[in-house]
């Protein structure tokens, strides 16, 4: 049994919801959280994630279940390749939970869980945009976690140092302008999450 040092919870607000992640940054970051998400299809969730030392994920493990249906994956990244592995028990929608070829996701360095605050937290750490000037950018693929069907593939999405404790987040047209805390854990996620 681990007991962590650290944790955030985050009040979601679309759909509404909440979010608990337990961690310990040593070497890295290992942590674990769970949702609990309401809505039209209710589901709860419970993710681990481990990274190396400069924060690149290593191991990230996910399982959702609603009424009727549970599915999970696994991702892991070592020598330069991710490896995908899926379950399913009962029937969510027509969707199919993984990637159909991990070698997509051979660019990306992070893991994104959808509808997640912590995941940002990863490239922010990892590119040291705490410390980074102004307008300073980058451009990356995450590999992209769908909530609740649990979908993986490559994402392009871009960071930008906007002043202290502001990030700019742009993904597929969609712009926000995150709010972090000293250590790069968000505080305010507009039209997702804050921190209570």
């Amino acid at each position: 049994m681990t007991v962590y040092p650290s944790s955030r919870a985050w009040q979601r607000v679309d759909p509404p919801g909440t979010e608990l992640a337990l961690f310990r940054e040593h070497a890295g970051l290992t942590a674990e959280g769970s949702s609990v998400v309401g809505g039209a299809r209710p589901y709860t969730l419970r993710y681990s994630l481990v990274t190396d030392d400069l924060w690149r994920t290593q191991r990230f493990d996910v399982e959702v279940a609603g009424a009727g249906w549970r599915r999970t994956a696994r991702l892991e990244h070592a020598a330069g390749r991710w490896r995908v592995a899926t379950g399913e028990e009962g029937q969510l929608d027509g969707s199919v939970p993984g990637i159909d070829d991990a070698d997509r996701l051979e660019d990306a360095v992070d893991v994104d869980l959808g509808f997640s605050a912590l995941t940002n937290t990863l490239p922010i750490r990892r590119l040291d945009l705490l410390s980074a000037p102004v307008g300073t950018v980058h451009k990356l693929t995450m590999v992209f976690v769908r909530v609740p069907t649990l979908e993986v593939y490559p994402h392009e999405q871009t960071y930008t140092v906007v002043g202290p404790g502001r990030i700019g987040y742009w993904s597929l047209g969609y712009t926000a302008e995150l709010a972090i805390d000293d250590h790069g854990y968000v505080t305010h996620y507009p039209g997702l999450a804050s921190v209570v």
